[in-house]
């Protein structure tokens, strides 16, 4: 489902909605050692799979960060906006892993819209994701990320 608008305004009369539930994303063991080189973070529970088989989750899994940067994927897949300049990354109100992402796995997000509001440099919005793991009953990861269109 996605939900479409002709202009960041019209996220102002959303508030409140949920937008949408993203397709599922499957987490590779190549996705994560991309991101652990991207960002120097090598722990071993993210990168060596022999390792982590007698670690705590019975595997490699992937980063909290990896999963909370699949954020503006993740809103691109329930919402467009036909006259966009651009969406910026403006911040994060709040960030939550509950629980791991094992390798292997697959996500997807529920992406409500909990807050937009004009300002003089466009719109505001904040967007709540909570990010489901396929058969698990706790989310990955659950996050305000605010987002604003000039």
């Amino acid at each position: 489902m996605t939900t479409r608008l002709d202009s960041p305004a019209d996220l102002i009369g959303l508030t409140g909605q949920q937008l949408g539930t993203t397709e599922w994303i499957e987490i590779t063991q190549p996705q994560v050692q991309l991101f652990a080189d991207a960002t120097g973070d090598h722990q071993w529970i993210h990168t060596d799979p022999r390792r982590a088989a007698d670690g705590p989750f019975n595997g490699t899994i992937a980063h909290g960060y990896l999963t909370l940067s699949l954020a503006p994927a993740m809103i691109a897949d329930v919402l467009e906006i036909c006259d966009l300049t651009a969406a910026l990354n403006y911040g994060l109100n709040k960030v939550r892993f509950p629980a791991p992402v094992p390798v292997g796995s697959k996500i997807r997000a529920v992406v409500t819209l909990t807050a937009a509001q004009r300002k003089t440099s466009g719109v505001e919005a904040v967007f709540g994701l909570t990010y489901e793991i396929d058969g698990s009953n706790r989310p990955a990861c659950v996050a305000d990320v605010v987002v604003l269109y000039p």
